[in-house]
């Protein structure tokens, strides 16, 4: 048995392998030990399950009186289950199963979780010197107003910085105003904004071979994120004007269209059309969420990822570079590990059904209904010249088929502070086959003796 220690990884992730094993041991003793008490508990539990199951799946899945059943469904069974065990005695059980669950699911991931998981946690480049005439552009309105409330103009000035703030009572050609910065003598393009318009700042930078800064001051901010860039206070991302490091990062693009995120097609492109969608984003997708889950009432795509066909997929996300663990219901909290790979990501759902919904919505990528790959090139559409919805970095435009997006690796040079909190690392699929490999491993002459012929 090989000895377990902070500075011995394999050993490390035995030992809480082995923790998972016998923490999910100890819920279903504590399971058992309730069963002693009737069968009843059994079938209330089970039932409990598939009663908040189907409140779930009502509320996504419908609209209108459906939709507020299956919320009040979702919330009574748990507690209706919980009543009654607490009726019975045997909630000590229940409580002392979940707790040793808890513990098992924690203790898993932990053991799963590869060291370059944690390197990747923060991109590194390589030291730059500080820019002399950097100009920013900056969008008041941004992040419900993050400009002002972090005074980011103010401390850009006093970092040397040249701001142009926009003016929010009207649109703004921001990548005409990046143009006419470098044609002052700009040697540093940044926005502090949301991720459309990085987009458009961030391919002048690269079309002149300008540094490009990011400041946090959008709403969800996923760029800056995936950079390891300070989501909770953008000032500190000008700290990059006076201490900090180069990236060189992909950009993708989109009929000629710049993007540093994504660019979605199908029911997500449909959400972002709709006019209402800025003002409550949640609620938008809550109502046209339907149309994905019981099958697909809206239109179907046909897509080309280099050689490979996607048929009759309702919703389409090609990102700039794969994120690390792909999520088909689109989590905010989904990120790319890398941005430096040269290969773009795609996931392609195609629902034919509620059997092959409520199989996307348990098995997540193992679904058949998922599609999950990386290409060089994406061709979407069918080539008549008819337009079609798309969502680029969030915005919403309508551009004529066929729409094809590609990846200009490496074309980005991003400034970023060389102290900077990295990005969320995701949690590692939970796979029980590998974590009991890892608990008890193969001694070697017997998996020697098993591979020779």
């Amino acid at each position: 048995m090989t000895a377990s220690g902070s500075g011995d990884p394999a050993g490390e992730a035995q030992r809480l392998a082995r923790y998972a094993l016998v923490a999910m041991g100890g819920a279903g003793a504590a399971l058992l030990t309730a069963l002693g008490s009737g069968l009843l508990i059994l079938l209330s539990g089970v039932v409990g399950l598939a009663a908040t199951a189907a409140g779930v799946w009502w509320f996504l899945a419908h609209r209108g009186t459906l939709r507020m059943l299956g919320a009040a469904l979702a919330v009574a069974a748990p507690l209706v289950t919980l009543s009654l065990y607490v009726a019975w005695g045997v909630w000590v059980n229940a409580l002392v199963a979940l707790g040793l669950w808890g513990l098992a699911l924690s203790f898993a991931r932990a053991a799963l979780r590869r060291p370059e998981d944690e390197r990747d946690a923060l991109m590194r480049g390589v030291p730059a010197a500080p820019p002399r005439r950097p100009v920013l552009i900056m969008n008041p309105k941004s992040g419900g107003g993050k400009v002002e409330r972090f005074r980011l103009v103010e401390r850009a000035e006093a970092l040397g910085a040249r701001v142009i703030l926009l003016d929010p009572s009207k649109p703004a050609d921001v990548a005409g105003l990046a143009r006419e910065a470098v044609a002052g003598g700009a040697d540093l393009l940044g926005v502090a904004g949301g991720d459309g318009t990085q987009a458009l700042v961030a391919e002048v930078a690269a079309e002149h071979g300008l540094p490009f800064l990011v400041v946090s001051a959008g709403t969800r901010n996923h760029f800056a994120m995936d950079l390891g860039l300070d989501r909770t206070d953008p000032s500190r991302c000008l700290d990059a004007l006076r201490d900090g490091e180069e990236l060189r990062v992909d950009l993708g693009d989109v009929a000629g269209r710049p993007f540093v995120n994504t660019v979605s097609f199908g029911v997500y492109a449909d959400v972002v059309q709709r006019p209402e969608y800025r003002d409550a984003k949640a609620g938008t997708a809550l109502d046209v969420l339907p149309d994905l889950l019981q099958g697909g009432e809206g239109d179907r795509l046909d897509a080309l990822a280099d050689s490979t066909p996607l048929f009759g997929q309702q919703a389409l996300l090609v990102s700039n570079n794969p994120y690390a663990a792909p999520d088909p219901l689109g989590a905010v909290t989904a990120r790319r590990t890398r941005l430096d790979g040269g290969e773009l990501g795609v996931i392609g759902i195609r629902v034919d059904g509620a059997a092959q919904a409520a199989e996307l919505a348990v098995l997540g990528t193992q679904a058949t209904g998922l599609n999950v790959l990386t290409a060089r090139r994406v061709e979407v559409g069918d080539g008549t010249g008819a337009a079609i919805s798309v969502a680029v970095d969030g915005e919403a435009l309508t551009l004529p088929t066929p729409v094809v997006c590609t990846l200009r690796p490496r074309a980005l040079r991003v400034l970023v502070p060389r102290t900077r909190p990295g990005s969320p690392v995701p949690p590692p699929r939970l796979d029980w086959r590998r974590l009991t490999r890892l608990a008890f491993p193969e001694e070697p002459d017997r998996r020697a003796s098993r591979d020779s012929p």
